[in-house]
Parts: C-alpha cells; sequence; structure tokens
C-alpha cells in the first residue's frame, strides 16, 4: 500500500490524541528512526528534541533494547501475572529498587502513566480503608496534570482536559503553586489542611509540572511540605511518570529531597520509549496494610497486560543502559548546555522567564494574553519548528526541550540555532 493511501485510511479511520477532527494539524507520515531522527515519507529528518512525548531517553531503535525485545518475543510474549510469574519481571523489580529511594520495598506492575497514579491513589485510600480510618481527602497542587484516567484527572488541574467530566470527578483540595517567593505562604497553606486530620494522601509532580507548562520549583520547599505531612501521617505520592530515569540530572526528582514519598508512579522512559509500562512502588508502611489474611482487603486491582515479559525485558535492557557511565555522563553534558542556553535566553526581549533542570529546558514567550496551554501563539511555534526540521510541541507559549541522552552536542546547537531564530522573528 502507498504512502497516499496510508494517509488517506489515517484520515479516515484513525482518531488521534489531542488533535480536533476538524482544522487539526496533518500528521507527518513517519517510516523509520534512529538516534534522534524521526524519518518521513518524503525524505526529511526530524530532531525529535521532545523524545517523542518524553518517553524515548536513549534514542529511537536502540538496539540493545531492540534485541532484548526480540529474544523474549521469542522467549515468552505473555503470561497472565496473576497467579504466575517470570524471570523478566523479578529482575526489573531488582533493578528499580536498586536505584529508586531506599525507602521503596515493593513494585506494582500496570501499563501506562496515568494507571500507575490510578493504582498509587488507589494504594492510599486502601491503606486507610483497610485500618478503618475515615481519611478522604485528597491533597494536590495547582496546575496538576497526573493523567486522563478520572481518578488522575479528579487530582489535576480542573481545566480543557477535564472540563467534560467535571461533574464525575471526585473532590480534591489544591495548594498554590509552590512559586519562588511565596514559600512560607505555601507552607502555612498546607498546614492548615493537614492539621486536622482527616487529610489521606498529598500527591504532587515533584520539581516540575510537566503538561502545566514545565513550572519548577524549589527542593527545599517540597522536601517542607513532605515533612509535616509525614508528620501528620498523610501518605505523600511522588507521580514520577515524568521525572523518573535521569530527567532531572538525578535517578529520581525525589533524590533531591530528604524526606522521600511513601509511593511512586513510574511510566514514560521506564522502557526507553520502546514499550508500554507502567509501575507505582511503594514503601514498607504501605504494604503493611496489606499484610492480611483477610481477603476483602485484598488490592483488588489489575489488568490484562500487567508486567508483560516483553515490556519488562526492554525496560530491563533501558535501565542496563541508563547506570552506564556514559548515559549518566550525557546527562549532565545535556544539563550543562541547557544552563549555558538558558543564559543567554535570559536577555532576550521576546523571553518571560526561562528556566532549566537536568534535560529540562523551558522559556516562556512574551504574549499580550496570559501563559496557559491555550495561548494562540502555539499555533505558530509548532510548524515554525516543524518546517526546520525540529519537533518541539509547545504548551501553549511555553517552549520546551527535553531531548533522547544520546543527543550530541552539535544536533543541541541545531534546536537552540532555531530557537534563537524565532525569537528572533517575534522581535521584528
Amino acid at each position: 500500500m502507498d504512502n497516499l493511501n496510508l494517509k488517506e485510511l489515517d484520515k479516515k479511520n484513525i482518531w488521534h490524541p489531542f488533535t480536533p477532527l476538524v482544522g487539526g494539524v496533518e500528521p507527518v507520515m513517519i517510516t523509520a528512526a534512529e538516534g534522534v531522527y524521526l524519518h518521513t515519507d518524503d525524505g526529511r529528518k526530524i530532531i525529535d528534541a521532545v523524545s517523542s512525548w518524553w518517553v524515548n531517553i536513549h534514542g529511537h531503535s536502540n538496539q540493545t533494547i531492540a534485541k532484548a525485545v526480540a529474544e523474549q518475543a521469542g522467549k515468552l510474549e505473555h503470561v497472565i501475572f496473576a497467579g504466575f510469574t517470570h524471570e523478566p519481571a523479578i529482575r526489573l523489580s531488582k533493578n528499580l529498587l536498586s536505584i529508586l529511594p531506599p525507602n521503596q520495598s515493593r513494585i506494582f506492575f500496570s501499563d501506562n502513566g496515568s494507571t500507575a497514579v490510578e493504582v498509587g491513589l488507589k494504594m492510599a485510600l486502601q491503606y486507610w480503608y483497610n485500618q478503618g480510618i475515615p481519611r478522604k481527602k485528597i491533597i494536590a497542587i495547582d496546575g496538576a496534570y497526573h493523567g486522563d484516567t478520572f481518578g488522575s484527572m479528579s487530582v489535576g488541574e480542573r481545566g480543557i482536559f477535564t472540563n467534560p467530566f467535571q461533574s464525575h470527578l471526585f473532590e480534591t483540595i489544591f495548594i498554590d503553586f509552590p512559586e519562588a517567593g511565596r514559600e512560607e505562604h505555601i507552607l502555612e497553606q498546607f498546614c492548615e489542611l493537614i492539621e486536622d486530620g482527616d487529610v489521606a494522601a498529598f500527591i504532587y509532580e515533584p520539581l516540575v509540572q510537566g503538561a502545566g507548562g514545565m513550572r519548577m520549583y524549589s527542593a527545599s520547599l517540597l522536601n517542607d511540605l513532605l515533612t509535616e505531612a509525614q508528620a501528620n501521617d498523610v501518605i505523600c505520592i511522588a507521580d514520577e511518570v515524568l521525572t523518573g530515569f535521569g530527567r532531572t540530572g538525578k535517578y529520581f526528582a525525589s533524590d533531591y529531597c530528604l524526606v522521600k514519598p511513601d509511593i511512586m508512579a513510574l511510566s514514560k522512559g521506564i522502557t526507553g520509549g520502546t514499550m508500554p509500562l507502567g509501575v507505582t512502588t511503594c514503601s514498607d508502611k504501605i504494604q503493611e496494610a496489606f499484610q492480611t489474611d483477610d481477603f476483602l482487603k485484598t488490592f483488588f486491582h489489575g489488568h490484562s497486560y500487567t508486567a508483560n515479559p516483553i515490556a519488562c525485558a526492554a525496560a530491563n535492557a533501558s535501565f542496563n543502559l541508563l547506570v552506564a557511565e556514559e548515559c549518566q555522563q550525557n546527562i549532565q553534558r545535556i544539563a550543562s548546555q541547557h544552563r549555558a542556553f538558558a543564559s543567554e535566553l535570559l536577555h532576550h526581549n521576546a523571553v518571560a522567564t526561562v528556566r532549566s533542570l537536568g534535560t529540562f529546558l523551558a522559556l516562556e514567550i512574551k504574549t499580550d494574553t496570559k501563559t496557559s496551554y491555550e495561548n494562540e501563539i502555539r499555533k505558530m511555534i509548532y510548524p515554525f519548528f516543524m518546517e526546520r526540521n525540529v519537533l518541539l510541541r509547545p504548551l501553549g507559549n511555553i517552549i520546551y526541550i527535553l531531548p533522547p541522552y544520546v543527543i550530541t552536542n552539535e544536533q543541541l546547537q541545531e534546536v537552540y540555532t532555531v530557537i534563537r531564530a524565532f525569537l528572533d522573528m517575534l522581535e521584528r
């Protein structure tokens, strides 16, 4: 079937995510990918500067991961995980626990980030249910995005992602975003909410709010919030779906804090972008509430593809690449390049703010309207970069880079050069 017919079938048959059915951008046909490059049907090479929705940490078509997937597919492609187990999942649990915060002790598998968060919320709520303690309130941070399932939507910002479903979402208490200079106010606000002893859990994106605009806040304040939460027996849930696996310069953003979460949600980079997989981890404290022969206190949650062996094999291969010295050096090299570019952008007239942390770099474009996902300048940003063979998918008027760790300095400079060109165009 030729590419023209394929595109016609795509338009007729497929509903793409976050894309209007009328007036949306025509999808680009990708025929292959390697390293940082996406290859199109018309011969273009596009730099994937956002790691294909933040998942592809080791570059496309990584041969180490591909080999692990192929070998596993020839041995065991899938088996029900209730009542059965297999070596790839067991090995992955050992690998993950070796780099997770030391209080994490148990791994629960699922198949995506939203579900990993959903599992964490259910674990926290059932923790109290199993003990007969009526704690049900959940605190989150204003501007949060935790996923698209109903539980994860409920603890996320109320807005265009959730408007059609508002009446079906459970109540969540939101504290203000921890902006610099308001730390004392945020901490006081949080302490007032938890002092009554009826808050079950606090869920947060540690240090970086992703879909909320790549907003960043201090590890010191987060550590203070976690200290107060745990002093008041509030379960702390770290949504590390975006920030995990080296993105912030450490294995996990939680590594920047002295106080560790009770529950962590992981996905995205876990398999190097090769296979869907989600993981929720918890401490001994959480699992002890489920250590009972009372059948009705079982954690009744699972999915058909829980701990899929091929996905686990991909994750183990990705883990080996991640912990290798070369990858860790690449992460620090990217972080250094980003910091230098961020310092340059601070003085550009078209830039309102710029921030970087590890492999994250985000800049806010000055506009006549407020910073938001709906900001109209997004319609300029995406095509400008795509026409120059760079994939940067903006969050409204926020341009961000989150590249694969294999990107070279030269390739990074290509991305930076196109950003400079866009900013200079805005100045004219």
